[in-house]
């Protein structure tokens, strides 16, 4: 029975997050947030079988109160299945306005656990995202200096996670502490006392700095006693489960390859530029969506399933000019589900999607209720497995700023 309950803000954070807790010895389900009126709760069934469920909502961009509600109704249902402790999960680069919704969020569920504070740690050191004295970096670069400060839907542009957070939260600053990395470097007794001293003197939300994988281990460490938990996935590496390894021994079946790309992140830009170097792509223009859409994706879906032995990518971008209006994200999300479901009905057996919300479109649209993890190609990024129709589908679903260049060609290489 599942007793640690997370809380994603998009599908391929979910996957993320069950990936570390996978590897840390939690057997883990993600439950795609969705329910047949009337029938029975998929996270209560995915809790039977596991020590750890993740939901996958689609929260990170939707206005704060609708974020609040779907979280509070995940905590609900995660609660009513047994588990006791809970993870809110967002990305490693503190995707958020300042209305949120990192910071609604974690104290509409805080003050739901009658809990006085938590800590907030996206630090994901493996990809490049630390934190130091309250300042998120990507690579060498403070956030705001990063290519996240032109993302089309949340800008980032202040690298201070006080800074970022305190808008977002009742109290503002005063909310907010930091433990900053010195005392990190003394060990698990000094951060839990730092901790403790910060909620005595008000706070709710301490930030925690984190330079290495170490120190989010020593932060697992000292917030054994709290029972929430708000971070990126890097901190539930830390988070020892009763269990080795659960991850399923996957390798993808011989088929057509196709890549999915949705995302209009710098480094899937560069992974479909690669891919392109390689093999065979489609670029899907939203102008040739809107003439005739039923057209451009039977086209888009005849050039995949002759793409042969190399990778196909359908992608929106890749280039800076490519990325579209973000008013034409729904209709790139649409048709990328509607050609993976065609491709699907072919025959295809395995899909590599980039982008979060191109992601949670394509397990919508297929149908698929749960994912079990398979291996890990890059830190963050896995194959997983869900069924379709009642057939096995395998999905490598990955966050837009995830993976090395050559990710959308080595994914394939377990099926030589």
């Amino acid at each position: 029975m599942a007793t640690l309950g997370v809380i994603a803000d998009d599908l391929t954070g979910a996957t993320d997050v069950a990936i570390a807790l996978t590897a840390s010895g939690h057997r883990t389900t993600v439950v795609l947030d969705s329910r047949d009126p009337g029938g029975a709760d998929p996270v209560a069934a995915a809790a039977e079988g596991a020590d750890a469920v993740v939901v996958a909502l689609k929260s990170r961009t939707t206005p704060a109160d609708a974020a609040v509600a779907a979280s509070l109704d995940a905590l609900d249902r995660l609660r009513s299945a047994g588990c006791e402790r809970f993870y809110l999960k967002y990305c490693s680069t503190f995707d958020s306005t300042p209305d949120g919704n990192i910071g609604p969020v974690a104290e509409a569920v805080l003050d739901a656990l009658g809990e006085d504070v938590t800590v907030v740690a996206p630090a994901f050191p493996a990809n490049g995202r630390t934190v130091y004295r309250g300042h998120l970096f990507v690579g060498d670069d403070p956030l705001d200096e990063s290519p996240m400060r032109h993302h089309p839907l949340t800008p980032m542009t202040d690298s201070s996670l006080p800074r970022l957070l305190a808008p977002q939260v009742s109290g503002g600053g005063d909310a907010i502490a930091l433990v900053p990395w010195p005392v990190v470097a003394r060990g698990a007794e000094a951060v839990r006392d730092a901790i403790a001293r910060a909620g005595a003197q008000g706070a709710r939300f301490v930030v925690v700095d984190a330079l290495t994988d170490a120190d989010l281990r020593t932060l697992a460490d000292a917030t054994r006693d709290l029972r929430l938990l708000t971070g990126g996935s890097a901190l539930a590496q830390g988070l020892t489960g009763p269990h080795g390894t659960g991850r399923l021994p996957l390798t993808p079946p011989r088929g057509p390859r196709v890549v999915l790309s949705g995302s209009a992140s710098r480094a899937t830009q560069g992974q479909v530029r690669h891919a392109l170097a390689h093999g065979g792509g489609h670029h899907l223009l939203p102008s040739d969506l809107r003439r005739d859409f039923g057209a451009t994706v039977s086209l888009a879906v005849e050039r995949a399933l002759e793409g042969g032995a190399s990778p196909f990518v359908v992608y929106a971008t890749a280039a800076p000019e490519h990325v579209v209006d973000t008013a034409d994200a729904p209709l790139i999300e649409e048709a990328l589900a509607e050609i993976a479901a065609r491709l699907v009905a072919a025959g295809a057996r395995a899909l590599l999607v980039a982008g979060g919300e191109t992601s949670g479109a394509v397990v919508r649209r297929l149908g698929v209720a749960s994912l079990a993890l398979g291996p890990e190609i890059d830190p963050g990024v896995a194959w997983t497995l869900g069924h379709s129709d009642g057939e096995d589908v395998q999905l490598m679903l990955k966050s837009g700023n995830f993976g090395r260049e050559d990710l959308f060609v080595r994914a394939w290489e377990g099926d030589k």
